[in-house]
Parts: C-alpha cells; structure tokens; sequence
C-alpha cells in the first residue's frame, strides 16, 4: 500500500495575494502544513505541485519536493483539482516507477491541521475498500434541515431540507457536515471513474471546528493568527 501525500496549491492568489506563503506567526503559511504532512506515519512520500517560483522555493526550504511544475492550464482560477490530483499522481509515478493506491490532498489553507487529524482520515480510508473518498469536516453552526432557508422559484423560501414533519429541535436535525480542506483522500482508482469527488463513495471524518478553519479571506487569517496567540 503506497499513500502519497500532496500538496496542491498555486500562485495568484486573489483575495490575500501572496497566500500561500504569506507569514502567519513568522512562518510562511505553507509550512504548517508541511510540518503536519511530514509528522503522518501513514503517508509515504510527499511532493508540492505547483505553478509559482516563489512557493517552489518556499516549499524546498522545508523539505519538500516538488519534482515537476504544474502545467498552466491547470493552474487557473477555473481549473478543477481532480485534474491537478490525476497530474500529480501520474507524473511521480512516471518519474519514480512508484504505483500509488491512495492521494491524500492538503490544503495549505488549513494551518491548524494536525498529523493526528490527517492520520485520522487515512486510517479511515484504509479501514473500508468500498470507500473512494475520505473528506475533513466538522459539525457547522448552520443545520440544512432546521435553520437554513432557500429561495423558490415564485420568490418565497422554504427550509432547504424537508422531513417527513418540521423539525423544530435543532438536536432533533440529521447530522451534517461542513467540508474543510484539510485533508481529501482518495483511492486511485477513483480519480478515474468518477468526474469529481461528489459522485463517488464518500466518509468524512470529524475535525474539531477551530482546528478546521480554512484561509480564504483576511478575515480568515485574523482569525488563525488569534487562536495560535
């Protein structure tokens, strides 16, 4: 079982420009995730794909490869990362003559992100053959089926999830999740057969929510940098 480890993220970055390397408590934003990736017991090898010089260069100083520079096309505010994932898995295997059987995917923007956490998605993964993906989430503050609302056609809004009868206890509510980058892992095989990761068999495994905070905005990062205070 070979598990590669990857870490996908591109330069021109629009809302905090400079993102991925930008300093958060006097390290560049990319080594927290680094650090985590290379304390897994579980991943075996572990590259940086990307497009910019700079975080090349960033990732390097901390250990990383980054064995090939991603090709434009896939470096676009547009461009999905399932291809970016089947890219990067293709040119190492080319390159090392190493099969992968699994990706694990993380996002340089969830620096709170353990080992522990990423070990706990891989685990979960392996523990079931039927999986295809395993996805970082925790429980939102928002709840689909009790405090959410979208709008109709006609202009008038309704719950966005509808059960047999209204749920008016939020306890009562299915269990949902909100998604965070933190860590996607994902069977080879399945980054073939399906289009995207939401058409295949999916697990998430549960990150505590201030562990799960994902950088998009200043915000974001205001936020990060007064929790590790």
């Amino acid at each position: 079982m070979f598990i590669l480890g990857t870490i996908c993220c591109r330069g021109g970055s629009k809302g905090i420009p400079g993102k991925n390397i930008k300093l958060l408590k006097g390290k560049p934003l990319i080594a927290y995730t680094i650090e985590s990736a290379l304390a897994s017991t579980l991943i075996n090898d572990l590259i940086i794909s990307t497009d910019d010089d700079a975080i090349a260069a960033t990732a390097k100083q901390y250990g990383v490869k980054v064995p090939f520079m991603r090709p434009a096309d896939l470096a676009t505010d547009s461009a999905s990362k399932w291809p970016v994932f089947i890219h990067a898995l293709e040119t190492y295997e080319e390159q090392t003559g190493t099969p992968v059987d699994y990706i694990v995917d993380m996002d340089v923007t969830v620096p709170l992100k353990t080992s522990a956490d990423i070990d706990g998605a891989i685990s979960m993964a392996l523990s079931d053959t039927t999986i295809d993906v395993v996805i970082t989430g925790y429980e939102p503050e928002r709840n689909p089926y009790f405090n959410m609302m979208e709008q109709r056609p006609d202009g008038f809004f309704e719950i966005v999830k509808k059960g047999e009868k209204p749920i008016v206890r939020r306890q009562d509510a299915p269990l949902v999740y909100s998604l965070t980058p933190a860590a996607y892992v994902i069977k080879k095989s399945a980054l073939y057969a399906y289009e995207h990761w939401s058409k295949a068999k999916c697990k998430v495994y549960p990150m505590p929510r201030e562990k799960a905070i994902d950088i998009d905005t200043a915000i974001d990062f205001s936020i990060v940098e007064f929790l590790m205070q």
